[in-house]
């Protein structure tokens, strides 16, 4: 986000326009490899998530002794407690834990997408309200999908969100740097 106070100074960022072409590169090229490694893709995407999970854990263990309330201190001991072990469990079983993600995810985008159509047809919000229905439609479509082949699909629905997102972000770069290199 910028701020109104903060300036881009346009030259500095011109100049630096092969940088974002060069991530945009390689990030193309790790997103092409993940889709080649759609298994290997999701269990890196679970495994990092359950590296952030563990972290979590740790640091509200650590906040739990900053807490002076001995009540409090050993809810937020036994809630980092938790949030560690299911960390440590998704690298016991990263199969299982990319299963529970999968369906939490199909669970999630049909009820984001029920929740557009209702705001859709609700609220007529103005002349693309038909578009976000539309939007809400093809999001519960999507959740369906994954869940009609959950599990089996479980060993690659994240692996193939990490490839497409990779490959997208990298595009993304390399317009943003050429771009910068035009301007």
């Amino acid at each position: 986000m910028v701020l109104a106070s903060q300036t881009f100074d346009s030259s500095e960022l011109k100049a630096k326009w092969g940088w974002f072409v060069a991530l945009g590169v390689l990030l193309l090229i790790f997103g092409f490899i993940a889709a080649g490694n759609l298994l290997v893709a999701t269990v890196a995407s679970v495994w990092f998530v359950g590296m952030l999970m563990l972290a979590a854990g740790i640091v509200e263990i650590i906040h739990a002794f900053g807490v002076k309330s001995w009540g409090k201190f050993f809810l937020w001991l036994l809630s980092g407690i938790f949030y560690a072990i299911a960390g440590l469990l998704v690298f016991y079983n990263p199969i299982l834990a990319a299963g529970v993600l999968t369906v939490f995810i199909a669970v999630s985008l049909v009820a984001s997408g029920l929740l557009r159509i209702w705001v859709a047809v609700s609220g007529r919000v103005g002349n693309g309200s038909g578009w976000v229905a539309f939007g809400g439609v093809i999001t519960v479509l999507a959740g369906f999908i994954i869940f009609s082949g959950w599990p089996a699909n479980s060993l690659w629905v994240l692996g193939i969100f990490l490839a497409v997102d990779l490959i997208f972000q990298g595009v993304t770069f390399i317009a943003f740097g050429l771009g910068l290199r035009k301007a």
